[in-house]
């Protein structure tokens, strides 16, 4: 995993070192914590955290509490819940009806349905049951670098948990296009091919083509963003073969992108199933499937689903809030301000240290690619970590992604404003400053 911490403490507090051996001692390997020296947070609000001295670290990574830490107004609204009411979907409700009313006002009038989970994993789980119930067909296409969630189904499909997490056999992954290496006028045309030739691959196994899915960010593929619209051509090759368009908003979901709600409408896509996450809940559990009547009609009828709390009364709470804010603050325009803000910041210190090959992104969901040199644009992961690492001891949470894990990924809680990002932008600037420095003595 990318700036995950690698077990050396000979640096760390004492305090930190036995607080990461109890850790050990009861959490299941499979945990992991970021960063060469481990932060140890015991509270936040709106775009900060902090240790236990009293210091604060500067949120530009955590997108599950999309409208900042602790925000009053979620926790007021899920205080008020919990002292009156908590309970399952089989009980008639008006909260969970009057939400999904707002939320599908959201969308396009053909999303028109919605089921409600717990988890973006649970979500993504049953929009993979759901299309292949309602096509007949087992294929699923997805990303090479891809990442989905955590269930059996899910983790088939998302590569990026890494080498011993086995793909599954009705799963055809695909390249994306690289928008720093490859003609950006021709990515749409590249990749529809790829997905055509996936399309094949799925009739020649017998499986056939039930969906592809697709975080309309490319997130884990490195934050692909441009040009807008390169995913139309796919999912037109997906639905002429039959199979269903899976969007998956979990990451560029609820206006991160600074272009409306969504990021599928960037694309001018028109999806069969939406998959949204923990950021519709500022980490209050709560998730949810949208789809078309089309899609869900059939499984609805034929297959008993039930999440037990999926769309309990105060996780409704804890969404409502949610909008609220995004509307009242107008975080949306926000996220167009403050991300353009934030790149043309990166781009002039790329300019500046050419180490930074590429700035991308859109919206508050920004990319900074490191490379050995601008002429052979050679990932390079090394420094992109050292950078992750020394912007920590700066007060500033950041980490890394992409295949070779040499892009920063920057995706701050929608509040982030001007001067988070003219922060951002200095300290890294200051950071590649020290590392030239550093490299020349």
């Amino acid at each position: 995993m990318a700036n995950a911490f690698d077990g050396n403490d000979e640096l760390l507090e004492p305090e930190t070192k036995e607080l990461i051996r109890r850790r050990s001692a009861v959490l299941a390997p499979s945990y992991r914590l970021f960063y060469r020296a481990p932060v140890s947070v015991v509270r936040a609000e709106g775009v900060w955290l902090y240790d236990a001295e009293g210091r604060r670290y500067l949120d530009a990574y955590n997108n599950v509490p999309a409208v900042g830490h602790s925000h009053p107004h979620v926790r007021q609204r899920v205080d008020e819940q919990m002292r009156v009411l908590n309970t399952h979907t089989r009980y008639l409700t008006e909260p969970l009806i009057a939400y999904s009313e707002r939320l599908l006002a959201l969308f396009p009038p053909e999303l028109s349905k919605i089921v409600y989970t717990c988890t973006g994993s649970e979500a993504v789980d049953l929009a993979l049951r759901v299309a292949r119930y309602e096509t007949g067909a087992r294929g699923i296409i997805c990303t090479s670098h891809a990442y989905h969630g955590t269930t059996a189904a899910a983790a088939e499909i998302s590569p990026s948990l890494g080498p011993n997490n086995p793909i599954g056999p009705e799963v055809i992954l695909v390249d994306v296009p690289d928008s720093y290496r490859d003609d950006p006028t021709a990515a749409a045309e590249i990749f529809a091919a790829r997905v055509k030739a996936a399309i094949a691959m799925l009739g020649q196994r017998g499986v056939g083509l039930a969906a592809m899915i697709v975080d309309s960010v490319l997130s884990s593929d490195g934050v692909q963003t441009d040009p807008a619209g390169w995913l139309a051509p796919a999912a037109d090759a997906v639905h002429e073969a039959g199979g269903m368009w899976i969007a998956d908003e979990v990451q560029p979901g609820f206006g991160r992108l600074g272009t409306g709600w969504w990021g599928f409408t960037r694309h001018g896509l028109k999806p069969d199933l939406v998959v949204l996450g923990k950021p519709m809940g500022n980490g209050i559990p709560i998730a949810a499937v949208v789809g078309t009547d089309a899609a869900m009609d059939r499984f609805g009828r034929d297959i008993r689903y039930f999440n037990t709390f999926g769309g309990n009364p105060v996780s409704i709470a804890a969404a409502n809030a949610v909008l609220d804010v995004i509307e009242n603050d107008d975080l949306i325009a926000n996220a167009s301000a403050v991300g353009a803000r934030l790149r043309s910041g990166l781009e002039q210190v790329a300019r500046r240290h050419p180490t930074i090959g590429h700035v991308r992104g859109c919206g508050l969901f920004v990319a900074a690619e490191f490379v050995g040199d601008p002429v052979g644009r050679e990932p390079d992961a090394a420094t992109a970590s050292a950078v992750v690492n020394e912007l920590r001891d700066r007060g500033i949470l950041i980490s890394a992604s992409g295949r070779s894990e040499n892009v920063l990924k920057i995706r701050p809680p929608l509040p982030f404003q001007a001067e988070h990002a003219d922060h951002v932008v200095t300290a890294l600037d200051e950071v590649l400053t020290a590392t030239t420095k550093k490299k020349s003595n």
